[in-house]
């Protein structure tokens, strides 16, 4: 199949992979938790002082018990999410400490905000999963923040959702971050042994800065990802095989103007392709970026690195996009009004990436035959049927005439996307939850209130 977008040849990949091997074997990586050198020790690995050295046979042993696909568990049965193979899973932006609307205003994200945010998760029509901390709510305390935002994402909606799992089922994905270069620190490589332990699937999203935390070099930065993330999948396995695992993460440039990061810059493009092609070498299901800028207000500039760096990352083959929708600013905000934008970006996306169904049903001989020379295919029961299903339709997008369009008042998409956000959230219906569950789920949440 021919494609302009390569990456690693035969030759390329399996250079990448020794330097892998040669970095694991003479420079090792750091964990600050004796409990995690303990485990290693226990498993015959190198260990000085916190720096632990693996051969190569000891860490293809450990991934070869990786899953290469699992499935995510919901409370609501039928939006279970398959991830790994042929299949990916959406989450909306994370992490984000500010809201910035479509006029550029910025302020602190609130608890209500958090809110709004799940309901938007739940009734989208493209999103898999909810996310978690998707903004970090400025009016909860923070050591509290994180049981208030838990409820909110088992209440308001029933698909599944990242955070800190109890229970041993694949239920709730965590992340743990390695520091580059090559270190895990103590909170990291302790929340991985206690999740480990559950058997709860674990994202390791590594962030390198080409020319600052890595070599300034694509190349070179994959070698440093792959030796910090396969070093805390081979962790998970040593603790308990078969602990699914999604390596990769939103490496990007370093901004050599200012100091600062080139978020959704063609390297970062670039680098969710790589990323893609290294976990098919190690059969582990990987992350990417997903809509992805550096702009501080849904604008064109926003639009175009969003939609390379979504498409891009799923059209390469990853398997888990956390930031899917509504982040701006570099990781620092989120967007209401971009959140509708990217939602309606990747249902194209989806669209797009669809296979197309060649047989007599699809191809339609006898119809192509009936409209002939210069017919019309609009009357046809074909047509009817599939008028609703085939083809596209977007919410925001602007189609139709100039006309049409000045007669509507000449409206951007992201004044389309404010109008349509009342919508949303005023048609927004709970799931439904047995009663004793949420009172029980409540009578949690204030005990541990308690104890904080």
């Amino acid at each position: 199949m021919f494609t302009r977008m390569l990456c690693f040849n035969e030759t390329e990949i399996n250079k990448i992979h020794s330097s892998v091997m040669e970095i694991f074997r003479d420079v090792g990586v750091a964990f600050h938790e004796p409990e995690a050198l303990k485990i290693f020790k226990q498993h015959m690995f190198k260990v000085d002082g916190s720096t632990v050295f693996f051969e190569e046979k000891q860490v293809m042993d450990a991934l070869n018990s990786v899953p290469s696909q699992f499935t995510i568990f919901a409370r609501n049965p039928e939006k279970n999410v398959d991830v790994g193979g042929e299949h990916f899973a959406l989450l909306p932006g994370w992490g984000a400490p500010f809201i910035i609307d479509g006029n550029g205003e910025q302020r602190n994200a609130l608890m209500d905000d958090y809110n709004n945010f799940c309901k938007l998760v739940h009734t989208s029509k493209y999103l898999d999963m909810n996310g978690y901390l998707m903004v970090m709510p400025s009016d909860i305390p923070p050591e509290k923040a994180h049981l208030d935002m838990m409820l909110s994402n088992i209440l308001l909606s029933d698909k599944a959702f990242m955070g800190s799992p109890i229970i041993n089922k694949p239920v709730m994905p965590s992340k743990i971050s390695p520091i580059s270069p090559f270190l895990y620190s103590k909170e990291m490589a302790g929340a991985l042994i206690e999740y480990a332990r559950l058997g709860q699937p674990l994202e390791f999203p590594d962030m390198i800065l080409f020319g600052t935390s890595g070599p300034i070099t694509p190349a070179g930065s994959m070698v440093v990802m792959a030796t910090e993330v396969l070093a805390g999948v081979i962790l998970t396995q040593l603790i308990n095989p078969g602990t699914p695992c999604v390596i990769g993460g939103c490496s990007c440039a370093t901004d050599m103007k200012t100091g600062g990061l080139g978020l959704a810059g063609p390297e970062a493009v670039r680098f969710s392709h790589m990323t893609a092609q290294m976990g098919r070498l190690y059969g582990i299901p990987t992350k990417a970026g997903g809509s992805l800028t550096d702009a501080f207000v849904p604008d064109m500039q926003a639009g175009v690195e969003s939609a390379l760096t979504m498409f891009t990352s799923l059209a390469s083959g990853n398997h888990f996009m956390n930031q899917a929708c509504g982040i701006l600013a570099g990781f620092n905000a989120m967007s209401y009004e971009k959140f509708l934008l990217d939602d309606e970006t990747c249902g194209m996306i989806r669209r797009i990436l669809k296979p197309i169904a060649v047989n007599d049903e699809t191809i339609g001989l006898e119809q192509i035959k009936k409209a002939g020379i210069g017919g019309s295919y609009i009357s046809f029961p074909e047509t009817f049927k599939k008028c609703r299903t085939e083809l596209f339709s977007p919410d925001l997008a602007t189609r139709g005439s100039y006309e049409k369009w000045k007669k509507q008042g000449e409206k951007q998409i992201w004044e389309k996307a404010k109008t349509d956000l009342k919508k949303r959230l005023e048609e927004y219906v709970r799931p439904d939850i047995p009663p004793d569950i949420e009172k029980s789920l409540k009578q949690f949440v204030e005990k541990r209130y308690k104890k904080i």
